[in-house]
């Protein structure tokens, strides 16, 4: 019953209850499954194998895979890149930051000076 091209279910992990293909038999205890779970072998105990195989070629790539499930209706988020880097943030950059905070510290400045006036 462990065919390529499958749709399995993910039971187990952090990748619990979303869907994949098998792409792989690696043995008999593990696949290597794709979709909306991470590429990665996986334990066959782990899935749940669904009655639905799909035509999809022996290690597909995973725009492949991606394919296949759109075309029985199963959408993929699509990953947003890369996370941001400790010198850049969405607001800009890091001398962007900086200059914020010189602007912050000259306003500080000026308020504590006209606190040291009034008193």
């Amino acid at each position: 019953m462990i065919d390529v091209g499958r749709l399995c279910m993910k039971i187990a992990g952090r990748d619990s209850g979303k869907y994949g293909i098998i792409i792989d038999v690696i043995d008999d205890k593990f696949v290597m499954l794709d979709g909306q779970v991470r590429r990665r072998k996986v334990n066959i105990n782990h899935i749940e194998q669904l009655p639905k195989v799909l035509n999809i070629k022996k290690n597909a790539s995973h725009e492949e895979v991606l394919e296949a499930l759109k075309s029985i209706g199963i959408v993929v988020q699509e990953k947003t890149g890369k996370k941001e880097t400790k010198g850049e943030t969405k607001e800009g950059s890091k001398e962007e930051l900086k200059e914020e905070k010189r602007e912050k510290t000259k306003k500080k400045e000026s308020k504590d000076k006209k606190k040291q006036k009034n008193n």
